[in-house]
């Protein structure tokens, strides 16, 4: 991976369209894209699951190429199985226990030590991969960008269902995966070597037989040389993730830059911007955030201005100014979330924000 190239991992739903339920028949889209599409089509845990993920991209544009050609790919190798994909964060109302797990040791261990905290977590997210080589630089530049996170996790909220209710939140898929072990906003590192050391010690104490073991919202790649992030929702369009992944390329740039010429993004602890994770997660875009530096409540839309301000610079640099921008689009037309709840809201009906979401994954393929 070069300095600031790309790769995005989208987990989708797989649906019956009769009954618009989950469907575990992920293994057959699986096996049948594998010819085609190698090592960029995965199963997860849960067989209703299917993660797509590009090859290394070098700019954004490369980058919307590949996720419109994996979407395109996946709904192809769907239409043949007789189901339909969707990207939403959870199922608006298939119930966990009814779905069946892939048979495969990970999954059976993880099961084995987790239980039902493993087979409850049917979520469906985006994970963006930004290149950095230097793992110094990139525990300093993942300290600083943690502030950073729920401004950009309220753009992608987009699970606000959850077993055939209306959770009250924007994501209820972040408060699913709380459940699991080392989860949330990372903690802050002096040094690769204290973080490595981390690492080292609960392999050898028995906890985590590896770094991927570690789920945080923001984590510097155990086996890549990547700065991962994993915080946001699956979302519906394919204009939404690209959106997001150009802003997460332009904070690691602009953070980077600042770096260089010996200059830093005052990092800020754990439990203030946990603070923050936590009326994104609930209200999403709607929600006033709490700016730190000021030690008051801002509006969101006051907010993701200044974040907007903050990575114009790289961007531009970048080339990716019109997808940042489509920020606005989504201020103006919600999020995934806003979308489901008001299709809800005019139906009354569950199947129709099925098949709300079904179309919105097929938007602009």
């Amino acid at each position: 991976m070069g300095l600031f190239t790309l790769g995005i991992e989208e987990e989708f739903q797989t649906i019956d369209p009769e009954t618009r339920e989950l469907k575990s028949h992920m293994s057959k889209i699986v096996e049948g894209g594998k010819t085609i599409l190698q090592e960029r089509i995965k199963q997860e845990m849960h067989q209703a699951v299917v993660e797509v993920g590009t090859n290394i991209c070098h700019n954004i544009q490369e980058a919307r190429e590949e996720v419109t050609y994996l979407r395109r790919m996946l709904l192809d190798l769907a239409t043949k199985q007789n189901l339909h994909i969707a990207a939403a964060g959870t199922h608006p109302f298939s119930d966990w226990q009814h779905q069946l797990i892939t048979e495969d040791d990970r999954y059976n261990k993880l099961i084995d030590e987790m239980r039902d905290v493993a087979r409850g977590n049917l979520i469906f997210g985006l994970h963006v991969h930004v290149g950095i080589e230097d793992r110094d630089d990139a525990i300093k530049i993942m300290n600083q960008a943690r502030y950073f996170l729920p401004h950009i996790f309220a753009l992608s909220v987009n699970s606000p269902f959850w077993c055939g209710r209306n959770t009250g939140f924007h994501s209820y898929r972040a408060k699913v995966f709380d459940k699991f072990p080392r989860t949330g906003i990372p903690e802050h590192f002096e040094s690769a070597a204290e973080y490595d050391s981390y690492l080292n010690l609960l392999i050898k104490t028995g906890c985590i037989d590896n770094g991927k073991k570690i789920w945080w919202d923001l984590r510097l790649h155990p086996f890549f040389p990547t700065i991962e992030f994993r915080i946001c929702d699956v979302p519906m369009r394919v204009d939404e993730t690209i959106c997001l992944a150009a802003i997460m390329q332009a904070l690691i740039a602009k953070l980077y830059k600042l770096r260089q010429q010996n200059l830093s993004f005052r990092p800020y602890p754990r439990y203030l911007v946990s603070e923050n994770k936590w009326r994104a997660a609930r209200y999403g875009i709607g929600a006033n955030l709490i700016d730190f530096g000021k030690e008051k409540e801002v509006t969101y839309r006051e907010l993701a201005d200044e974040l907007l301000d903050f990575i114009k610079e790289t961007a531009e640099e970048l080339g990716s100014m019109d997808e940042v921008n489509y920020v606005y689009e989504i201020l103006k037309n919600g999020t995934g979330a806003d979308r489901q709840l008001k299709v809800y809201e005019d139906t009354n009906d569950f199947n129709a924000v099925v098949d709300y979401i079904v179309n919105e994954t097929k938007f602009g393929l």
